[in-house]
This record gives C-alpha cells, sequence and structure tokens, in this order.
C-alpha cells in the first residue's frame, strides 16, 4: 500500500485512532491472515466464528506491524472502526484515486475470470509493474485487499469481479472503477442465485456500465448475452473470438497434449500463436487477455511471443502434469459449474486421444432448481464424448451417471462413490500407466483425489 499515517487512515474509514501518535505510518502491506503481517504493516482484525483476528494483536505489532485496524480497542496502536469490511473499502478507494499512473483492469465472466485474470497479469507485466495476484481474490474482501497491494510504482492494476446478485459487481467498481473491463461469458455459474443466465448477464453488464467514455470495453462476440453488452456502454468495444471479431482466432487446432495453436488476427495484422497451457477453451481466455495487452499498448509481435509463454499461476486451474508411471492428471479442481466442467471434458477427451480417460467429477454448487439437469448434463456430455470411466463423488453429484447412462450405447463404466476417499479407492484398484484422469468439482475437497494422485509413490498401477 502507499505510505499513510494511522491518523490518516482513521479519517478516511471513520473510524478512531488508539494507542499511537498521529505520525505513526503505515509502510507496509494490509493483510487480514496475521501469519503474513511484516514490518510497517497494517493488520486488519476480522472477529470469525471460530477464530477472533484482535486476539493477535499483539503478535502483530510485535513482529514489526505498523498497527490493527479492528471493531475493538487491542491495546496496541491502531483504527477502531465499525466494519472492517467497509473500512477496507474506503481506504482502497482512496489508495486507488491517489496512483494517477495507473491503468485498472476488470474482469468478469462465469468461467475463465481467475485463468484469464492470471494470463493478463503475465502479459501487461511486460509493460511495466502489474499487481495481479494469485487466486481468486474477486469478492468484497479479496478485491479491496488486491486494490491496496498497489504502490506508487504499479502500472496496472487487474482486478477480478465475481457476483452473487445484482449489484455485487456495481459495488465493486465503486471501489475502483476500471479503464479497461472484460466480460468472458455468461454461463450457468450461480444460477441457482441468479435465477436465469440473463439475470447473470444482467449482473455482469453491471461492468461494463461502469466505464468512462475513454475506456475500454473487452467483449466475447461468440457469447451473445455478452455480445449484447455493447449497447450498455459508452466506452470503447473491443469484441473478441472466432467469427466476427476485432481481436479474432482462426485455423485453430489442437494438439496431442491439449495445447491450442491459432492465428491471432488484430488492427489488419496477424501472428501464429502456440499456447504451452492445456485446453481449447484456453482460446477465447488468451484472446481476452491479448485484447487487454493490445489495449495497453502491446505490440502484436511481442504479444504473440508472450501468449505462447503464458502459463498457470492459480493453483487447481487445468494444472496438467504427467506422474512417473505414465498417468497423466489434469487437475481442475478447484471449482465446478457446467460450463467449466464441458470445458475440462474436452480437454480430457483430446488429452485423452487412444488412450483410457477417466472423470472424477464432483458436486456442482449454487445450480438451484437446475442441480439435477445440471449435472445430468455433464455426464451425458462425457458419455458422448468417450470418457471411458466416470466417477461422480458424493450424493448430490449422482446425477452425472444418470445422465451418462442416458446415452444408448456408451461402452464406459460408472462408478458412484461416497467421498473423496472411496474415489480413490477406485482409481487405487485400476490405475493403469498411460491413464489419463480429470478431476473436477465445486470445492468439495475433490482435491483430494488430485493431491492422492501427485503422491505416484503410494501407487502402484495395474
Amino acid at each position: 500500500m502507499i505510505p499513510m499515517t494511522l491518523a490518516e487512515i482513521a479519517g478516511i474509514t471513520g473510524g478512531r485512532l488508539v494507542n499511537a501518535s498521529d505520525s505513526v505510518t503505515v509502510t507496509g502491506a494490509v493483510e487480514y491472515d496475521s501469519r503474513k503481517v511484516g514490518p510497517g504493516g497494517l493488520f486488519v482484525a476480522f472477529a470469525g466464528e471460530k477464530v477472533d483476528g484482535h486476539d493477535f494483536a499483539a503478535t502483530v505489532v510485535a513482529a514489526g506491524a505498523a498497527g490493527v485496524l479492528g471493531t475493538r480497542d487491542t491495546g496496541e496502536p491502531g483504527v477502531v472502526v465499525e466494519d472492517p469490511l467497509a473500512a477496507l473499502a474506503a481506504l482502497a478507494r482512496v489508495v486507488v484515486s491517489r496512483l494517477d499512473k495507473l491503468t485498472v483492469v476488470g474482469l468478469t465472466g462465469s468461467s475463465g475470470k481467475t485463468t484469464t485474470k492470471d494470463y493478463i497479469g503475465q502479459l501487461l507485466a511486460r509493460l511495466g509493474p502489474t499487481v495481479a495476484p494469485a487466486g481468486s481474490l474477486n469478492n468484497e474482501l479479496g478485491f479491496p485487499y488486491t486494490v491496496l497491494q498497489a504502490t506508487t510504482e504499479t502500472r496496472f492494476l487487474v482486478l477480478e469481479m465475481g457476483a452473487r446478485g445484482i449489484g455485487h459487481i456495481r459495488y465493486l467498481t465503486g471501489i475502483a472503477r476500471p479503464q479497461i473491463g472484460v466480460v468472458l461469458n455468461v454461463g450457468a455459474a450461480h444460477i441457482g442465485e441468479f435465477g436465469s443466465v440473463e439475470g447473470t448477464a444482467l449482473a455482469k453488464g453491471e461492468l461494463v456500465e461502469s466505464l468512462q467514455s475513454s475506456g475500454v470495453a473487452i467483449l466475447n462476440a461468440d457469447d451473445p448475452l455478452v455480445a449484447a453488452m455493447a449497447s450498455r456502454t459508452s466506452a470503447r468495444v473491443v469484441r473478441t473470438g472466432e467469427s466476427a471479431a476485432d481481436v479474432r482466432a482462426t485455423d485453430v487446432v489442437v494438439d496431442a497434449s491439449g495445447r491450442a495453436a491459432y492465428t491471432l488476427h488484430a488492427s489488419g495484422r496477424s501472428g501464429n500463436v502456440r499456447l504451452a497451457v492445456a485446453g481449447r477453451h484456453q482460446v477465447p481466455n488468451t484472446l481476452a487477455a491479448a485484447a487487454v495487452a493490445l489495449a495497453a499498448g502491446m505490440d502484436l509481435d511481442e504479444l504473440v511471443t508472450a501468449l505462447g509463454e503464458v502459463g498457470i499461476v492459480s493453483g487447481r486451474r487445468m494444472d496438467v502434469f504427467d506422474r512417473p508411471d505414465g498417468v497423466t492428471v489434469i487437475d481442475d479442481s478447484y471449482n465446478a459449474n457446467p460450463s467449466s466442467t464441458a470445458a475440462a471434458l474436452h480437454a480430457l477427451a483430446a488429452m485423452g486421444e487412444g488412450r483410457r480417460t477417466t472423470a472424477v467429477l464432483g458436486y456442482m454448487a449454487e445450480l438451484g432448481e437446475h442441480e439435477i439437469s445440471g449435472h445430468a448434463e455433464v455426464g451425458r456430455l462425457a458419455a458422448e464424448l468417450g470418457v471411458d470411466r466416470l466417477i461422480a463423488v458424493a450424493g448430490n453429484a449422482r446425477p452425472i451417471l444418470d445422465g451418462a447412462a442416458g446415452l444408448t450405447g456408451w461402452p464406459g463404466t460408472a462408478y458412484f462413490a461416497a467421498d473423496q476417499e472411496a474415489a480413490i479407492e477406485i482409481l487405487q484398484k485400476d490405475l493403469r500407466a498411460d491413464d489419463v484422469v480429470l478431476v473436477k468439482g465445486s470445492r468439495y475437497r475433490t482435491w483430494d483425489v488430485a493431491d492422492w494422485l501427485r503422491r505416484s509413490e503410494e501407487v502402484q498401477p495395474t
């Protein structure tokens, strides 16, 4: 964060300075995890159900923190506020306003947000100091936390925006208003909360509505609900896609490792891109990242090279690794919805051509009335793609198997696993060298299966 006295922070947040003089200054990072607070930092204390951050106030100050931002006086230097979350938002808003050389990039979408944010961060880092931290810091806590990582040296700030309701993205853009806004897609993620994909589109479009006329709205032309958002912004619109688009991919091919290559077209020029990341769905993700880089001033020739070098930064998102025994694992276990699961299944099919494929699929959350049909849909897709073994993990995921069974003539084998341990047992009994295994689910510890697969020395393939 930019240097700021505790007295200033108190004024910005409407708080009360305690146990410190007006000159005490925060020179380090703002953290809400006491283990990460460094010298000169500001510790934000939240009172959780199990752990109260205020209890660690003395520890962080002894470690060099400048002060504590919390809801009560801990006896240590700090600022007392009514709502630490609102205080963080206020603080982030002021920090952005003071960084006049900063370009803010905001992106949203039903799937691919974090991966695309990582790609954008890697591209923009070639142009100047960039803040785009790993992980999904896209809510009312993670968003201002990311903003506060910006300093006077930062040229680009890349912000991921999530939403579980109308007005959520509008709130986030009120903290840090982007100059460049990206909408990737509109799908069934959180459809249980939005009620329909149209409701999702209404919420996601709040990002482009926030842009000024001097800004740039980057929209996926291949998604009709996203393309329609052009009418909701006064900013310059840049369309990406494989059809009629300003930043376009043609001649897309996917190799045996699931990595795509394509010809990139923009502003009357073109270049050949060969991605190092797996999955055909990385094409629209990298097109969006390319459009941001071009808007920020990157030359097309440099961009073509840079796109071929971007990699996975945030964990458990299409993290492909080969075990010594020849088994290939696709760890996409961080989260799941019907759209992202479909993309992962297509990647599995491409990478597993001529090999035995297994999909370990966990429950997909927040689908509401579409819960059964959403799971059945991905099960049927797995069967249509010829997945050899399908393992549905936990009771709510059982409709996946029903969907696969509904496809007449599917020669694959279906298994139901009551939990992660049961899924591991199924794999352990019949894991063969040269298998390709996908692990995907909605944060229901599905990653336990991927972690077990990574510990290859514990496995004896048949």
